[in-house]
């Protein structure tokens, strides 16, 4: 693997944290971990099963990304922060502001569901979440699922799941302040505050806003484009308030939004090609503890995802409903749980020119979901099963099984399977090249994996395959009555691979990372599925230094190809980014970061230029008891 240039990386790596190196020759060399700072065992997770359980009880596999890691990382955008994580690959049209994509263990953006703060966001015209428009300042917790998860989530999760958390008030009243200056006339402020109030602190809030604008910089390579600068401005904000009714009851509700305005490159001089999109998310819960064993949640959710293009005209608009009523009961080592849910999604495409044409369509899904987990000893075993009951195609079974065995202190192995489905879009079936006909995609998952967990070290090793049928993809137009082309089940993929994680503490310095070793490809053809490196790690590492904390991160991937022939190759790169944060006075705290050091020239979409050598600084100010 040329691209790595592990030789050059590591000595780059050295020279930017010199106690490493002292370090280092202290310990066998170990593998990273899939956060910076290593989250304790202890620790409660929901997303694996919609309850929450304790980290050190999950058989599935999951990393958390919490408040302070996403602080220190200096980054810019959320995909930028998943990047990080174990067999997590990212693409983008350019810089932040620009389309991304998020593929989890190789598996299409579209197989991936996404949440935040318990509310779905997807788009029924693209397939999967518009990730650039989710503001990371409003992020406080991530929480990443790998694998199939349809048994407990319905459609779409067909790679694994992504949660995401905005703050949530606790203690005295606390506000802060933060702005930034970075590369391209980069500017950011956000404000916010959070905290408690009422007897004994039933009531809770925690709001905030944000702004960040850049001039940018051209993100198109090659001749036929605007060579302007690509500019991008966004303003978000959000809310979350809680109140204690009392010690059984429990109400939330939760708001976010961000209006975005970006440039891209499509059209020649003088035309100025715009991205205007906008994301509203909502929630409302209700929480009860009826009895010590059992307890209830009835939620009320709904997202708006709108996109538009202009000069060139273009617009669609997804909206999500849901409701959801779940329930747990537990009994000793023993939790089951079964939950009612109905999804609304609804799709807005207007036919703006004489090419297009116009979509107004909806669907419902109503299902059933029973789980069934039991943790004792040495041993964990978790069970689901859901009946999706879709007013389109009709009922889809789903289902998993998943165990783990501690077989010596602090190491588990584990094992599971897993069925998923993703129903077609709307667009994949109403607009100009779709197809009404079209069935729903279709998975069935095996892995078995290996954990070591102790302190401030860990180690994960996890091999899987995941065979998914009925794929859809976009056929040339003798494959179908559509002279342009259509949208056809004729595909097959397997997504298959290897992850190994880990975290260690050389003396005062905190090290993490992963490498995988994948091959996501298309059955029918044998070939590589388009942007998608067969390996690619990152190494991470972390020290105190005369009050500053130094951190350098190195990122890779290997050679991939833009399209589904395999004939336009996207070389393999590495990247190092370095950042340093410090408390310089009791309520501020300066943080700067250096993105791609080198300025390295890569690709992660063909003709696509991501930012050059970027550099960042902000500080913030959040007053201190």
């Amino acid at each position: 693997m040329a691209c790595l240039r592990p030789v050059a990386l590591m000595l780059t790596l050295t020279a930017a944290l010199p106690v490493l190196a002292q370090q280092a020759q202290l310990a066998a060399p170990v593998l990273l971990a899939q956060n910076l700072h290593a989250p304790s065992m202890r620790e409660t997770v929901v997303t694996a099963t919609r309850s929450e359980q304790p980290l050190s009880d999950l058989v599935a596999d999951v990393s958390v990304v919490d408040h302070d890691t996403i602080e220190s990382s200096g980054a810019t955008g959320l995909v930028d922060v998943l990047a990080r994580l174990p067999g997590v690959q990212i693409t983008r049209n350019g810089g932040v502001g620009s389309n991304a994509n998020v593929f989890l263990r190789g598996a299409e953006g579209r197989f991936t569901a996404v949440y935040i703060d318990g509310v779905r966001v997807d788009s029924q015209a693209s397939g999967g979440a518009s990730w650039e428009q989710i503001p990371l300042s409003h992020i406080d917790r991530i929480e990443v699922l790998r694998g199939p998860a349809a048994a407990v989530y319905g459609s779409d999760a067909i790679g694994g799941v992504v949660q995401l958390f905005t703050r949530k008030g606790e203690g005295d009243f606390a506000p802060y302040v933060g702005v930034g200056i970075g590369t391209h006339n980069t500017r950011k402020i956000e404000a916010g505050m959070s905290g408690t109030a009422g007897v004994n602190g039933a009531f809770d809030y925690a709001l905030g806003l944000a702004r960040a604008q850049s001039d940018g910089y051209d993100i198109k390579s090659g001749a036929g484009h605007n060579t302007d600068k690509d500019d991008y401005r966004a303003t978000s904000g959000n809310a979350r308030v809680g109140f204690k009714v009392n010690a059984q009851h429990r109400l939330d509700a939760t708001l976010l939004g961000q209006s975005m305005h970006s440039g891209y490159d499509v059209s020649p001089v003088p035309v100025d090609d715009r991205n205007k999109s906008r994301l509203r998310t909502a929630g409302l819960t209700w929480a009860a503890q009826w009895t010590d064993a059992y307890t209830m949640r009835l939620s009320v959710t709904d997202s708006l995802s709108r996109y538009e293009t202009e000069p060139s005209p273009y617009l669609t608009e997804t909206q999500l409903r849901g409701y959801l009523w779940q329930n747990e009961f537990r009994w000793g080592a023993h939790l089951f749980t079964a939950a009612l849910e109905r999804r609304e999604d609804t799709l807005n495409n207007p036919a703006l020119d004489e090419w297009s044409k116009t979509i107004d369509k909806g669907r419902s899904q109503n299902a059933l979901a029973l789980g069934y987990g039991y943790h004792a000893g040495a041993h964990s075993l978790q069970l689901n099963l859901r009946h999706d009951e879709d007013s389109e195609f009709g009922g889809k079974n789903t289902g998993s099984a998943a165990y783990g065995y501690e077989f010596a202190p602090h190491w588990r192995a584990t094992a599971s399977a897993g069925t998923a489905f993703r129903a077609p879009t709307l667009y994949q079936r109403f607009s100009e090249y779709g197809d009404a006909s079209l069935q729903p995609e279709s998975s069935r998952n095996i892995e078995i994996g290996l954990r070591y967990a102790q302190g401030s070290s860990s180690f994960s090793a996890t091999a899987y395959r995941n065979r998914v049928t009925n794929l859809i993809a976009f056929a040339g137009g003798g494959q179908c009555g559509a002279a342009f082309g259509c949208y056809v089940n004729t595909a097959r993929a397997q997504y298959k691979g290897i992850t190994l994680a880990g975290s260690h503490k050389l003396g005062s310095v905190q090290v993490r990372g992963s490498v995988d070793f994948q091959n996501p490809r298309d059955i029918g053809t044998d070939k590589l599925l388009a942007r998608r490196a067969k390996r690619y790690a990152t190494l991470g590492a972390e020290v105190p230094v005369a009050g500053w904390t130094l951190g350098a991160e190195l990122q890779t991937a290997g050679q991939r190809f833009d399209d589904a022939k395999n004939t336009k190759p996207l070389g393999g790169y590495g990247l190092v980014n370095l950042s340093a944060s410090k408390r310089i006075a009791r309520s501020f705290t300066l943080l700067a970061r250096v993105d791609n050091l080198a300025d390295k020239a890569y690709e992660v979409a063909r003709t696509y230029v991501p930012p050059g050598r970027a550099l960042y600084i902000g500080l913030k100010w959040a007053p201190q008891p």
